[in-house]
C-alpha cells in the first residue's frame, strides 16, 4: 500500500470518526437537557373537556394499506375512544389492494350502526402513498384537530382526553405521544428495536422539546391542529418520511410542538428482520431526503437561535451517521496494516479514542433513558449492559443496509413507499409464519453482509500476526452484527 493511499485512508477514517464524535456530543447535550427537565404541572391553559362549549371537533385518521392481520384489532380499539360522538369522526383511509378491503368495509358498517361517525374512504390510486391518503382525507375532514394512528397502534381509551386539552394554547400545532411496545420481549430483534425507540422517545424528544428545539411528529400516535398542517403547506409525498418533512416546515413557520413523555401509545414492533429492514430503509432514506430538502431552510432561518439550528441539522443528519459508522468499520482493517507498516503514522490511532469516547457517551445517555422506563436496580443495569452491546452489534450489522438507504436519499434516487408488514403479535406464543405480506425475495445486500462477516473475521485474525488487539472488540461486534443480520435474514422468509 503506497503512502499516498494510506494518507487518503487515514484522512477519510479520521473525518468519519470526528463526525461521529460531534454526533455523540449533541446526544450528550440532549441528555443534559433531559436531566434538567423538571416534570411539572402545566401552567398553560387547557381546554376543559367537561364543558361542552370547549370540546373541539376531532377527526381520527387511520391510513392503512393491506392490513389484513390487524384491521379488526385496530377498529375495535379505536371504537373504544372516549370522546363525545357528536364531536368525533373517524376516517379509515384505505389504500388496500387485497381482500382485506371487504372485511374492513364490513366492520366499518357494523360500527356505523352503533352511532359512530366512521367512514371507509377509498382511493383509485396510491398517489403520494401515506402522505397522499392523509392529504385527501384532510380535504374533507370535519375536525379542527387531526389525530393519526398507523394500523399497529392501540391508543388507550382516554387518549384524546390526555392530548386535546393542550391545544388551548393557540401556538401549539402538534401534540406527540411516546410509543410503547406490546411485544417488546418477543425476541432479541424486538428488544433492540424497543431499546433504540425508547432512546429516541425519551432522550431525543424530551431533550429537544424541553429547550424549544425542533422535534418531529413520528407519523403516528400524535395529533395535529388542522390549521397548522395547511399553514405549513400540507402533506407532501416527495420524501419517504412525510412526517419529518411536515414537522420541520411547520416549526420553521413558528408553530410549537408539545411532546408528552408520560402518555404512552402501545404499538407492535416488527418481529421479522425483513420487515425491520423495510422500516429501517424507509426511515433512513427519508431522513437523508429531508436533509437534502430542508437543511438550507433551517440554516438560513432568521427566526430560530443558533443552538436550535445546530440540533436541527444534527437531527436531519441522524441517519447519515450510519454512513460514517460504515466507513469507520470498512477502513478499520486497512488502518491496522497502515499502523504496522508506517510507524510514523502511529499517532493517528489516537484519533480512535474519539470512537471510544463516543461509545462511552452513548452508553451513558442510553442508560438514563433505559432506567427511566425499566428501572435502575443492579439487575436492570446488568441487563442494560448486555442489551446495549447487543444493540450496538446489530446496529453495526445494519450499517451497510442503512448506508445504501442514506446514499440513495442524498443522491435523490426515488423509490416506492414500502410499508412495514404487520403481524398481530402480542406474545411469544403468537407466530408470524404464513404472513402473506412478507417478501419472499432475498435482498442483494445479504451477499455483501455475508462477505462483510467474513471480512471482519479476517480483521480479528489480523490482530494475531500483527500483535495488535486494540480493534479486536470492534471487529468482534461487527462480525457478530453482520452474522446476526445475515442469518436472521436467511431464516425469516415466509
Amino acid at each position: 500500500m503506497g503512502l499516498t493511499i494510506a494518507l487518503i485512508i487515514v484522512a477519510i477514517y479520521s473525518t468519519a470518526l470526528i463526525l461521529i464524535f460531534f454526533y455523540s456530543l449533541a446526544q450528550l447535550n440532549l441528555l443534559v437537557n433531559y436531566l434538567g427537565y423538571k416534570r411539572r404541572n402545566e401552567e398553560a391553559p387547557k381546554f376543559n373537556l367537561l364543558d361542552p362549549k370547549e370540546i373541539p371537533f376531532v377527526t381520527i385518521q387511520l391510513p392503512i394499506y393491506n392490513e389484513e392481520y390487524v384491521m379488526e384489532r385496530l377498529l375495535d380499539n379505536i371504537a373504544k375512544i372516549e370522546y363525545p360522538k357528536s364531536k368525533l369522526e373517524i376516517q379509515v383511509l384505505d389504500d388496500s389492494t387485497d381482500d382485506s378491503v371487504i372485511e374492513t368495509a364490513r366492520r366499518v358498517e357494523e360500527l356505523q350502526k352503533t352511532g359512530l361517525d366512521i367512514q371507509h374512504i377509498r382511493r383509485e390510486n396510491r398517489k403520494g402513498y401515506k402522505a397522499g391518503a392523509l392529504k385527501e382525507g384532510l380535504a374533507i375532514a370535519k375536525g379542527e384537530f387531526i389525530a393519526i394512528f398507523d394500523a399497529d397502534f392501540l391508543p388507550e381509551s382516554d387518549w384524546l382526553k390526555k392530548t386535546v386539552p393542550y391545544f388551548k394554547d393557540s401556538e401549539i400545532g402538534v401534540v406527540q405521544t411516546r410509543w410503547g411496545h406490546i411485544n417488546r420481549d418477543y425476541s432479541t430483534l424486538t428488544r433492540i428495536q424497543a431499546f433504540a425507540l425508547d432512546a429516541h422517545f425519551t432522550l431525543e424528544q424530551v431533550g429537544r422539546n424541553s429547550k424549544g428545539h425542533f422535534i418531529n411528529f413520528n407519523g403516528t400516535a400524535g395529533i395535529w391542529r388542522k390549521e397548522c398542517i395547511l399553514d405549513a403547506g400540507n402533506w407532501e409525498g416527495d420524501t419517504l418520511t412525510e412526517d419529518l418533512d411536515l414537522s420541520y416546515r411547520a416549526q420553521l413557520k413558528n408553530w410549537k410542538f408539545k411532546y408528552l413523555e408520560d402518555v404512552e401509545t402501545p404499538a407492535e414492533l416488527p418481529v421479522v428482520i425483513s420487515a425491520a429492514r423495510s422500516q429501517q430503509f424507509r426511515w433512513n432514506k427519508g431522513g437523508a431526503e429531508n436533509f437534502r430538502k430542508t437543511v438550507w431552510s433551517v440554516i438560513k432561518a432568521k427566526n430560530i437561535p443558533f443552538k436550535t439550528k445546530f440540533h436541527g441539522v444534527m437531527h436531519l443528519l441522524n441517519s447519515s451517521m450510519f454512513l460514517c459508522v460504515f466507513i469507520v468499520a470498512l477502513l478499520s482493517i486497512p488502518m491496522l496494516y497502515i499502523k504496522n507498516t508506517y510507524g510514523h503514522l502511529g499517532w493517528v490511532f489516537e484519533v480512535t479514542s474519539f470512537f471510544i469516547v463516543s461509545t462511552i457517551i452513548l452508553f451513558i445517555c442510553y442508560w438514563f433513558t433505559y432506567k427511566s422506563i425499566q428501572g435502575s436496580s443492579f439487575d436492570n443495569f446488568v441487563d442494560y449492559i448486555k442489551l446495549f452491546f447487543t444493540f450496538f452489534s446489530v446496529a453495526l450489522g445494519f450499517s451497510l443496509h442503512n448506508t445504501v438507504a442514506v446514499l440513495e436519499g442524498h443522491l435523490g434516487k426515488r423509490s416506492e413507499f414500502v410499508r412495514t408488514p404487520k403481524f398481530n403479535i402480542n406474545s411469544i406464543k403468537d407466530t408470524w409464519k404464513g404472513n402473506k405480506y412478507l417478501t419472499k425475495k432475498l435482498s442483494p445486500n445479504m451477499i455483501l453482509e455475508f462477505a462483510l462477516m467474513v471480512y471482519f473475521l479476517f480483521g480479528m485474525y489480523s490482530a494475531v500476526p500483527l500483535n495488535d488487539y486494540g480493534l479486536f472488540p470492534f471487529h468482534l461486534m461487527l462480525f457478530l452484527g453482520f452474522g446476526f443480520v445475515f442469518f436472521k435474514s436467511l431464516t425469516s422468509k415466509a
